[in-house]
Formats: C-alpha cells, structure tokens, sequence
C-alpha cells in the first residue's frame, strides 16, 4: 500500500504539471490492462518558430491525462508500468522526438548563417529621422579609427565631421587608445609610414604640405601631433597624420647647428587649449615653443646644479609625464628634466646597469622604464627596467623571450626604440636581420611586427626612426 501511496503522489504532481503546461492533443496512447485510462493519453512536441527574430520563441509542452488509480490494482498498475517501460510506448518525462538524420556541411552552414544574419530589415525613417545628433556624434567618435575614414567618403555631412567642435569634444571624451607609430624608412625618407597595431597593419600617409627638398625626421608627439624637424637642425614642423593639419613653426631665435633633443606637452587635455614644444642642446642651450603664441621664447638659463656639457643621448627621445619632460644624458649617467609649467630643471644621477648598449626611457601610466640591449659574451636579449623612485635605481622587470634571443647570439644586433608611450616598438637588426617587435609594458607582452612593405611593391622597408602618437582625429596643428 505504501508504493501504491507513492504512486498516486506522483500522479497527481503530473497532473498538476498538466494544469500548467497544457497544449493540444496530438498523441494518443492505448489502454494496457485493466487500468481505466482516459481515450487518449497526449502529448504535442515542442515547436520552435524560425519565422522572425521579432516573435517569441514559442514551446508546447507535453499534456498528461490522469489515471484513474483508485479503480486498479497495485499489482495492475505495476505490470502497466513495467510493460510500458519494456515496449517503450510510454516515456513520461520524455517527448517522442523523431530520429537524427544526418545533413550535409551545406546545409548546415546554410541552416546557421540563415539565423544569425537574417537582420537586414529596412529602417524606419520617421524614427532614424529624430536621432539625436550629439548622440550620432558620439557614437561615430568611438569608432576605429581606419573605420572613420572608410566612413567619410558616404555623404558630405560625415566628412565635415572633423571641421565640428562638438564632434572634436566628443574625441576628447573617448578614452586613449591603442599609440600609433609614425617611422621613416631608409628606402623613402620624405615619405612616412604608419603602423596601427591594434590591426597589425601599416598605412602609407602623404603628408604634402612636408618639405620634399628636405629629410624632416618625427621627434616628438603630443595629443596627436606629431612634431618634425629637419635634419639640419633648422626648422620645425607639426602635423597631424590623419587629418593633414599642418604648421611650419617660426624661426628659432637662437641658431643651433648641434644635434638637439626634443620635447614635446599639451596645455590641457587636448590640441585645442594649445601645445608646448621644448628644444634642448648639449651646451645647455634652450628655447620652448607656445602654440598659444605661436612664438618661442627663452624662459632662462640653465641651473648651475645640471653639469654641463649635458652629453644627451639622442638615441633616447624624451619622456613626457604630466607637464615635465625627462632626458637621458650619459655623463654623469642620468637623467635631467624640465618643468613645462614652473620653468625649473633637475638633475637625477642613476647608473645604467652594466653591459647596457642601445638603451632608451620610455614610460607607462607614470613610470620611467628603460629599454636596452644587454650583451654578455655572445649573447645578446632585450631587458627592460623600471625606475625605483625611492632610490633611484634600475629594476629589471622583464626580458625578451629566450627563444625570440637565440637569433641574436653570435651578431652584431643594434637596436632602435621606436616609441615609448606604454607600448614599445623596438627595430632589431644586424647584417643578417632586420626584426621589428612591439612592447606592451603594462601586459608584458612581446608580439612581432608584419614587415612594412609599401603599396605596389614586393621589398621589405628598413625603418630608420620613428616615434608613438596617440591617434586623434581632430587634433589640429
């Protein structure tokens, strides 16, 4: 009697399932035995409606039709149980589903792209018509970069876009992306190429207004301009490689034939509240340029406490970190900086670590590092190094993969450090190599740069220098 028990509790959970989820009759079962059963005993399959993406999937459950349990048996109820479950004709918690049948790699490739692209649906105009404009804008400035100028060729109100103050605000609201690499090649030093490395892919600008008589090499960058200057140390130029905003500074009043080293700082967050541009020689010579004033002015001299002559190293551009521009210098081995706001220098005396070649700062959410090729023996690999604020030594943090290292052993391998605005792009090369390799300081990760072939042609480009610059679409010269 106690099984009999438990079967009628568990008969009557099913019928109050059957209450809940009742559909249609569509299956019928036959009597078994002398069990008093309703005519039929139905159930419907699921069905799934495929028509649009707008309606409901919608799911017919299994109905159940009670059983009239007082008027058996146990021992007939047992044997409808158990003849049911060996001849199959009855699986309660399980709709009867037709058998697999095996479809072609077609079809099934047909089956999936039929339902997850079938979204192309007109739009409707009176509700695309009020769209909000800022909105419009906003979602345009959020875009990739490459996909902006692909845009701009659709009508002219998207190609003006870049002419707009409150699409330029909207720029200055996303969030920095990804820096780009301006570099200059051995093969074509007028011409430019850029590297974007969120899509491993190089661009090929054409800068006209840049001087063609005259090999104009990147220096600096700042809020997405980038800063030339000639290879006679004469003349300034500021750009913006995408949109082709373009200046030619003022003549410097102070004539400096020497190498100089180069800085470069915005005012606010962005082009439009102007830009700072700092030159600065070995004998302690130097001059900042003001956007603002469109003029270059001589805050001072330099402090008695910074040794002269400043021995730069101008294979190390410099590094901006908030308003003050850092230096390497090489003797005494250290770092000088200058304050763009408070006009003040200082002077850091840090030794480099020892088997250092080919070494650069570079800086990341704050922090100086350093970047250089240490040889030892025959063996050769890239460290990288942060600056212990506390006592001003150099922490080695990281090293190139070994396996990336072994291609170096036994060569000559001489570095150049491309940019140094959290991601790094190091060119590696010798007699027999010519490797480019990007740095991401804040994941440690070491990725290898495509070859930079330029359009048309089959040759891989040598690049010879370079700097970082955060992409901006309306930053303005």
């Amino acid at each position: 009697m106690e099984g009999l028990a438990m079967l009628r509790q568990l008969i009557g959970q099913l019928q109050e399932l059957v209450e809940v989820y009742g559909s249609h009759p569509h299956y019928h079962l036959q009597q078994h035995h002398h069990l008093h059963l309703q005519p039929s005993l139905q159930f419907q399959l699921p069905l799934l409606n495929h028509h649009s993406q707008q309606q409901h999937q919608q799911r017919q459950h299994p109905r159940w039709c009670p059983i009239n349990v007082d008027e058996g048996s146990p021992d007939d109820y047992y044997s409808f149980m158990m003849a049911a479950g060996k001849s199959g004709s009855l699986k309660m918690l399980e709709p009867c589903k037709p058998p697999p049948t095996k479809r072609s790699r077609k079809e099934r490739t047909r089956g999936k792209s039929s339902g997850t692209t079938n979204t192309t649906e007109p739009m409707e105009q009176h509700i695309w018509k009020d769209f909000p404009e800022d909105l419009y804008e906003a979602v345009i400035a959020r875009i990739p970069i490459a996909t902006f100028f692909r845009f701009r060729t659709v009508c002219r109100k998207w190609n003006s876009l870049l002419d707009s103050e409150s699409f330029s605000q909207h720029c200055a609201e996303v969030p920095q992306a990804t820096p780009w690499f301006y570099t200059i090649t051995h093969e074509n030093v007028n011409s430019g190429a850029m590297y974007d490395p969120s899509l491993k892919k190089w661009h090929h600008p054409t800068i006209s207004s840049l001087p063609t008589k005259l090999i104009v090499l990147p220096v600096a960058s700042a809020g997405g301009l980038v800063c030339f200057l000639d290879i006679g140390n004469r003349n300034f130029y500021v750009c913006n490689p995408l949109n082709q905003s373009f200046k030619e500074l003022p003549a410097r009043s102070v004539k400096v034939w020497s190498r100089v080293a180069v800085g470069m700082t915005l005012n606010g967050s962005s082009t439009s509240e102007g830009y700072k541009i700092l030159w600065v020689g070995c004998d302690g010579e130097y001059e900042v340029y003001d956007s603002v004033r469109n003029s270059w002015i001589r805050p001072g001299i330099m402090p008695s406490s910074v040794k002269l002559p400043l021995s730069l190293n101008f294979r190390s551009q410099a590094v901006s970190i908030d308003d003050t521009l850092y230096f390497m210098r090489s003797d005494p081995e250290g770092i000088v900086s200058y304050d763009m706001v408070s006009g003040i220098w200082k002077q850091f005396i840090i030794p480099t670590p020892l088997h250092l070649t080919d070494h650069t700062l570079a800086e990341c959410g704050g922090r100086i590092m350093l970047v250089g090729l240490l040889t030892k023996n025959a063996a050769t690999c890239v460290c990288i190094w942060e600056l212990q604020k506390m006592t001003l030594l150099w922490k080695e943090v990281d090293r190139m993969p070994n396996i990336w290292c072994l291609e170096f052993y036994g060569k000559h391998v001489r570095m150049t450090c491309l940019g140094n605005k959290g991601l790094l792009m190091l060119s590696l090369r010798s007699r027999q190599m010519n490797r480019l390799v990007t740095y991401n300081v804040s994941s440690r990760e070491w990725l290898k740069v495509p070859g930079c072939v330029v359009p048309h042609g089959r040759k891989r480009q040598w690049i010879a220098c370079g700097t970082a610059f955060y992409p901006c679409l309306t930053a303005v010269a």
